[in-house]
């Protein structure tokens, strides 16, 4: 008995060994099993699951570049902000969060505790509870400690003058990507290219960032706009506006030689810093996107068309007489019966009879071509966004009464752009200059300038060279005598043209505007201004835009140092000793011919050695800024004129940058 009680008990031991042999190879089994599971099946997928919980990237915007005058003052400029975000999923009270951060952030409307309690409850990996917050937003919500709730640095945009060309310059929106002016057409140049952030979660769930790839800073754009003759413009159109009690209005300077918009003014403006503020009318670019029947300021082009055809003549003579004229059903009327005029008395008397007369002996053919030439009906700059092409029906279609309105400035639209850019085709001698106001782009160490380009040539020099005086008269003795500004000749034109309303033309609304340019037979300067339904004094462009357009020459001629034309100041000439018997001083003179090579590139030279290498020339140096010659006017290679004045521009450039006298591709 003892025998098989001490036999049952090692078989009994025996079977538990086994037994737990077994289980334990299963457990060892099952666990490699999972691991298996773990690390091999599922490997790629928990990996994935742990990386959303722990890390999780974003996007850095890249430093925008800055916008700078001609000059090289700031317009535009990038600066650090903080923006703040939060982990939902990091979040296990979201309701207490939100509270939270909406006291901190202390402008919270229940609205917005709502949408934030609701973001903060969906299972999410990342959200912005509000971008570019102040600094003190950021030390009030530090103080609160909360989990799953973070910072990013990102780069805020900066308009240090406000409202000033606030229409060229354009606005960011909260995404750094451009919205509006030269901050849109240009975003892809001067956004730069984005960096990347890793977000990553600690053991105790808190979040930080890592910059793992720095963005790079876009190019820097500078225009041709200049800073003080911008402010002059929005100042002068600003106090036109109120005094005439008008809706709005538009003053453009222009460089006519070279088709530079040295200012663009709209009113009513706004601040590019707080541009969700501004109403849509605020926003809008009058200059490029306001189509407006031009009137009488369109009868320089079919006065071009007519002389330049040979039509007309300067010598022949038009009877306007009884101020009257019957188109098919319509009749129009000039302001006063002129009688007889002569052609130079058509444009300063500014008689819509003697318009219609010409345009009916042009016809719509030609006058069609004319208005094409001056490019009209056409986008004229790659500068502008959202910029029209303005309103020009096809000839063919046009009947005798569409005519006769297109040859006194109705029954056509056009831009306050367009307009000025025709007048500056007089005014340099019968070319149509490609309207800018970007200047040159400074990206990886160069400075790539964009070149004047010509468009066409609308009409001859001597066809120009007719219609200056005659337009002088228009200021001198004619509708625009508000426009003189004693010891200057002024070439210019008025219009006044009533408005459409609900397909009507308006008894009270008007566009009143001038453009004309200064000195008149050497032009350093063309100006336009329009005023939009003025209601102060009169409606006329004589009495309401000319005094404007005054202002604003007076202003840019004394700051550009141009000197009067009639009747000039001797220069005064000193010498350093008076010799007993001094012989008489002779001009050098350059032989043209036998240079062969016209003016010489100066760029890249200093002042000194550019105004010495003039000086050799015959010709004078006029500077604008310091440092080293970036551009000149006229460009290498022009013909030699001795006497001539040749505008440099120069500038500081970073130690080790270059001058690239060619535009990057894709600027034309």
């Amino acid at each position: 008995m003892a025998e098989e009680a001490r036999t049952d008990w090692r078989r009994t031991l025996k079977r538990r060994m086994v037994l737990l042999a077994v289980l334990w190879a299963c457990w060892a089994v099952g666990i490699e099993a999972r691991l298996v599971v773990l690390q091999v099946v599922e490997h790629t997928d928990l990996q994935a699951r742990a990386e959303r919980q722990q890390l999780r990237t974003q996007p850095a915007p890249a430093e925008r570049g800055d916008i700078l005058d001609r000059n090289g003052r700031v317009l535009a400029v990038s600066v650090e902000a903080e923006s703040l975000y939060a982990v939902p999923n990091e979040i296990s009270r979201p309701k207490s969060v939100a509270r939270d951060l909406c006291g901190a952030l202390g402008d919270c409307t229940p609205e917005d505790l709502k949408s934030l309690v609701d973001r903060l409850s969906q299972p999410r990996a990342f959200t912005y509870v509000r971008r570019l917050v102040s600094p003190e937003v950021v030390r009030r919500v530090e103080a609160l400690n909360l989990e799953g709730v973070g910072f990013l640095q990102e780069s805020r945009r900066f308009y240090p003058n406000r409202q000033l060309a606030a229409h060229v310059v354009g606005y960011v929106g909260i995404d750094n990507v451009g919205l509006g002016g030269i901050e849109a057409v240009y975003d892809s140049k001067i956004r730069g290219r984005a960096g990347m952030v890793l977000i990553q979660t600690d053991a105790r769930r808190h979040a930080f960032s890592r910059l793992e790839r720095p963005p790079t800073t876009g190019a820097t754009v500078e225009l041709t706009i200049d800073e003080y003759l911008q402010h002059i413009a929005e100042r002068e159109l600003h106090r036109g506006v109120v005094d005439n009690n008008a809706e709005g209005g538009t003053a453009i300077i222009m460089d006519p030689r070279t088709g530079e918009i040295l200012a663009l003014a709209n009113e009513p403006t706004f601040n590019p810093n707080t541009f969700q503020e501004a109403s849509p009318v605020a926003r809008r670019d009058r200059a490029v996107q306001d189509v407006y029947e031009p009137g009488s300021t369109f009868k320089i082009v079919t006065a071009s068309a007519a002389l330049e055809d040979h039509v007309w003549s300067v010598n022949d003579i038009i009877d306007t007489r009884p101020g009257t004229i019957r188109i098919g059903s319509r009749i129009v009327h000039d302001t006063a019966d002129h009688g007889v005029l002569t052609f130079p008395e058509f444009l300063i008397e500014s008689s819509n009879v003697a318009a219609i007369k010409i345009g009916m002996k042009l016809g719509a053919d030609r006058l069609g071509e004319f208005v094409k030439r001056f490019g009209f009906g056409q986008e004229l700059s790659p500068d502008f966004a959202g910029q029209s092409a303005g309103i020009v029906w096809n000839p063919d279609n046009w009947t005798d009464s569409a005519l006769a309105s297109v040859s006194m400035g109705y029954q056509i639209g056009v831009t306050p752009l367009q307009m000025i850019t025709a007048a500056s085709v007089v005014a340099n001698g019968g070319l149509l200059m490609e309207p800018r106001v970007v200047r040159a782009f400074y990206a990886n160490g160069r400075w790539l300038l964009v070149p004047h380009h010509v468009v066409r040539r609308a009409i001859s020099a001597q066809t120009a060279a007719t219609l200056v005086p005659i337009m002088e008269g228009v200021v001198d003795r004619g509708t625009a005598k508000a426009a003189q500004i004693p010891g200057y000749t002024i070439a210019g034109k008025t219009g006044t043209a009533a408005k459409l309303v609900n397909g009507h033309y308006s008894k009270s609304d008007y566009n009143a505007s001038f453009v004309g340019f200064l000195p008149s037979r050497n032009p350093a300067l063309a100006i336009l201004v329009v005023i939009d339904s003025p209601h102060g004094h009169g409606y006329y462009g004589g009495s309401v835009s000319a005094p404007v357009f005054k202002q604003i020459a007076e202003a840019a001629l004394q700051y550009l140092g141009v000197g009067p034309t009639i009747d000039p100041r001797p220069p005064v000439i000193v010498t350093t000793s008076a010799p007993s018997s001094p012989a008489p001083v002779r001009p050098q003179v350059v032989d043209v011919s036998s240079t062969g090579s016209g003016l010489p590139d100066l760029t890249g030279l200093s002042a000194r050695d550019a105004m010495q290498a003039l000086a050799h020339l015959g010709m004078t140096a006029q500077l604008s800024g310091d440092g080293t010659v970036v551009a000149q006017d006229p460009a290498p290679g022009v013909a030699i004129e001795p006497g001539a004045v040749c505008r440099l521009t120069l500038k500081r450039l970073p130690k080790g940058t270059a001058v690239d006298r060619q535009a990057s591709g894709g600027q034309r």
